[in-house]
């Protein structure tokens, strides 16, 4: 049985660890606490953000700038992979990420060969037994692409997200919070929404190479700023779940005082 979780006064004024050793990463272990939960939510994210993206979505011109504001219907929901996935690096560590990750993709790529199947299984052939038939063929037709290009971008972005917040954290410890989410963020998003565009492209209907610029760039800019914007909330969680985890607060403990 684990002991009482230390009290955040408890950490304030646990001693520092030894002059000239670093403070180290902390991690709670993977079988306690949230974590099943927190990765079914971003399992469920990806997944329903692979069926989303199958979608192409324009807003019109922005007013004096002949911009076009062009998207994908999974634009609303993706960023909140991200904020799993630094949720679960800060608190499980880089191998929870990963694992975390290689579920998420997984699971989705049972669900788009689940999609090929029943696209393929024979419709009734009656007047709406065939258009349904048309209907599922469009809808989830190109998901597939869209869970490839999914995997490429995803799997590049999130890993070097999981770096930046593992590499971070093992310098500073438990200071620099903040700091981690906002480096972190920036770059898995950039790379992962360059290579994801590139591929799911053509899934969602983008023609000219004007359109995947602006499809990229709009990409970017709205996954960063989400969650930046997300940084106050996400930090919060963080701080609540470390403070809840009997694990976390027991490793604290023994880091505060020196212990292995």
């Amino acid at each position: 049985m684990y002991p009482s979780p230390v009290t955040a006064e408890q950490n304030r004024t646990a001693p520092a660890p030894p002059s000239g050793r670093p403070a180290g990463a902390v991690y709670a272990d993977r079988g306690s606490s949230h974590f099943d939960i927190l990765l079914a939510a971003m399992v469920t994210v990806v997944i329903l953000s692979g069926i989303g993206a199958a979608k192409g979505v324009s807003f019109g011109d922005v007013p004096g700038t002949g911009f076009e504001i062009i998207t994908d219907g999974g634009f609303f929901l993706f960023p909140l992979a991200y904020v799993l996935g630094d949720i679960i690096t800060e608190l499980y560590g880089p191998r929870s990420a990963r694992r975390a990750i290689l579920t998420s993709f997984a699971v989705s790529i049972l669900a788009s060969l689940s999609y090929q199947v029943i696209i393929a299984l024979p419709p009734f052939p009656d007047e709406y037994g065939l258009a349904k038939q048309e209907a599922l063929e469009l809808a989830l037709g190109p998901v597939w692409i869209v869970v490839l290009a999914g995997l490429a971008g995803f799997l590049a972005g999130q890993t070097l997200n999981s770096l930046v917040v593992s590499r971070m954290k093992r310098r500073m410890g438990e200071r620099g919070l903040i700091a981690r989410l906002f480096t972190s963020s920036g770059l898995g998003e950039l790379v992962d929404t360059i290579i994801f565009c590139a591929i799911a492209s053509v899934a969602i209907g983008i023609t000219t190479f004007e359109q995947y610029v602006e499809y990229t760039v709009l990409g970017v800019l709205y996954k960063v700023l989400v969650q930046y914007a997300m940084i106050p909330v996400t930090s919060a969680v963080i701080r609540w779940l470390k403070r809840t985890d009997p694990t976390y607060q027991r490793r604290l403990a023994e880091q505060g005082t020196g212990a292995a």
